[in-house]
């Protein structure tokens, strides 16, 4: 059952975020899966609703950081890239004090600092959400489009709401000077 964090409104991203990941779960608030579900698959369920959460709320987490998560059983798995050590620490010492989880195997990477991927950060931010196809992902706390950028190569991750956006943040990044490679991850929200 892995996640996807996509950063957006919690409702919506517990909605149409998680089922893009490719998991296989009855939307939220759908009470016929509740009482389907066995115990042990309703504790999962729980655990999962509560690692999103706490990892939503994380006040240190940006556009320029990108965390997803896999649920099995009372293990928690936290992967993904983030750009300071504060935040990874911070995301496992808040998962582990979630009632029902015994393990956490913390495979976040910290990126390394440095002063041209600050820039590349900054400009691929300011192409992307300058864009007035574009400009509505900038909105919320931390925005649906997250960009990971590790030695000049750039990683597009989160929900946009067509094949259209998507390809238009593709160009967007691709024309920032310095940028060596755009890997656009970015999922279409369906439906």
């Amino acid at each position: 059952m892995m996640r996807r964090f996509s950063g957006w409104v919690l409702a919506f991203a517990i909605c149409i975020g998680l089922a893009v990941a490719g998991a296989a779960q009855e939307p939220a608030g759908n009470p016929s899966g509740a009482q389907n579900a066995t115990g042990p698959q309703r504790s999962q369920d729980r655990i999962s609703r509560e690692v999103f959460h706490e990892l939503i709320t994380l006040p240190q987490l940006t556009i320029f950081d990108n965390l997803q998560y896999k649920v099995d059983g009372d293990k928690v798995t936290l992967m993904g890239q983030v750009r300071n050590a504060i935040l990874k620490d911070s995301a496992e010492k808040s998962i582990k004090r979630i009632e029902g989880v015994d393990t956490v195997n913390n495979q976040i990477e910290v990126l390394p600092a440095s002063g041209n991927d600050d820039r590349i950060r900054r400009q691929v931010a300011r192409a992307l959400f300058n864009d007035e196809r574009l400009f509505r992902y900038s909105m919320g706390s931390v925005p649906p489009i997250h960009i990971i950028v590790k030695n000049g190569h750039v990683t597009l991750e989160g929900i946009v709401n067509s094949e259209a956006d998507k390809n238009e943040a593709n160009i967007k990044a691709n024309g920032v000077p310095g940028v060596f490679s755009v890997q656009n991850n970015l999922q279409v929200q369906k439906g």
